[in-house]
């Protein structure tokens, strides 16, 4: 496809300002981690517990952390989980410590959340029991052991309305009785519930626990898994082209990496194990990039021998311009997309991928080449001065 007519862009003669911002970019990310003192691993990395809560009205964040940290827990985030303007949702981080090791801090969070919204009698509470408990409960009420329902009519039952409470569009938490009318739930059993059960203020909607011991296993292996990837490509390229083709892809590759954490660090985003992946990603992206435009550098360095190296990367990357924004525009717009409409629970991975397809571009043009540039040139003026003193 044909974006647009041949350009003559001096990319190479544009090199300082380029390789200017990408150092002031290194610089603000690098402050930023001193002045941080390091990234925010998400709970994958650093171990701890992370309950996400769905409440039935706007929750009281700092009520709720200050409750919290009364119980002994270390709230290390407390924050609106986005997955809709009205979700009233809450994604809580509690970094392990002391005996909170052997506990994971769970049941205190649970205890602490029911104190804060307490029972309503000595009634079920509908939004947090599991089928067999409700079921259980729904057994003992003497209008439905009067009735025609059976055991097993009752044990399905009491799946069902759970079922309906942990899907679409409920999510987990049923505000009113009467939307579980349609549901197909027997009409004695909707009857029994207000006798037997309360609909909860909040429901856990979800809980991972991870050991600080697993967490730096995940680190370790996700700085393996990076670096095995970049070395595996080095020897690839420098088999392919010359070493120092590879040595200037990997630099530009490294380059993108701590770019994209440095703004993950300026913007206070998680370090998790899908933002690992999404790096992952970026290096195969940024890669394959840098290789298009090396591999017309070599096809015009046999048609074009008298061309100087500079013109020549010129030539090269104005000949792959049209490829490079057209792949590159496409990848962003649907990256952009996930970003923006993916939720949540995707964001850092999107956002990791929004930073990486930009740098990872603009490194091919703008630090991949020059660092080939300046590695000829240097090793001409070594030629060069050697030939003098001979």
């Amino acid at each position: 496809m044909q974006l647009f007519g041949e350009t003559n862009i001096d990319f190479l003669g544009r090199r300082k300002i380029f390789i200017g911002l990408s150092v002031l970019l290194l610089a603000a990310g690098a402050i930023s981690l001193v002045l941080k003192g390091g990234l925010k691993l998400g709970i994958d990395f650093k171990g701890g517990t992370l309950v996400y809560v769905k409440f039935a009205d706007e929750p009281d964040v700092e009520k709720i952390r200050q409750a919290l940290t009364g119980q002994g827990l270390n709230v290390a985030t407390l924050q609106p989980f986005e997955d809709g303007p009205d979700s009233h949702e809450l994604k809580i981080d509690l970094d392990l410590a002391g005996d909170i090791v052997e506990t994971s801090g769970k049941q205190q969070l649970i205890d602490t959340l029911r104190a804060l919204y307490p029972a309503e009698g000595d009634r079920l509470d509908l939004n947090n029991a599991g089928e067999e408990a409700l079921a259980e409960r729904l057994r003992r009420n003497a209008g439905l052991s009067a009735s025609d329902l059976s055991y097993d009519e009752i044990t399905q039952a009491a799946k069902t309305i759970v079922d309906f409470r942990d899907k679409p569009p409920t999510s987990g938490l049923v505000t009113d009785y009467a939307k579980l009318n349609g549901a197909g739930v027997p009409q004695p059993v909707l009857d029994a519930l207000p006798a037997e059960t309360y609909l909860g203020k909040f429901a856990i909607r979800g809980i991972e626990v991870v050991g600080p011991k697993v967490g730096e296993d995940l680190q370790w292996q996700a700085i393996k898994a990076t670096l095995a990837a970049l070395g595996g490509m080095l020897v690839y390229i420098a088999f392919r082209f010359e070493w120092i083709y590879g040595v200037a892809a990997v630099i530009a590759v490294f380059h993108d990496v701590l770019v994209t954490l440095g703004f993950f660090s300026l913007f206070d985003r998680e370090i998790e194990l899908t933002v690992v992946a999404a790096l992952l990603t970026l290096v195969g992206y940024s890669m394959n990039d840098t290789i298009v435009i090396f591999d017309r550098v070599r096809e015009n360095k046999k048609l074009t021998r008298r061309l100087g190296l500079e013109e020549l990367l010129n030539r090269s990357v104005n000949q792959t311009l049209a490829r490079t924004v057209l792949t590159s525009g496409l990848t962003f717009v649907a990256v952009l997309c996930l970003f923006i409409l993916g939720g949540e629970v995707l964001r850092g991975f999107s956002f990791a991928l929004v930073v990486g397809v930009l740098v990872g571009t603009y490194s091919s043009i703008f630090i991949a080449s020059p660092i080939l540039l300046w590695w000829q040139e240097a090793r001409a003026a070594r030629a060069t001065a050697g030939g003098g003193k001979r």
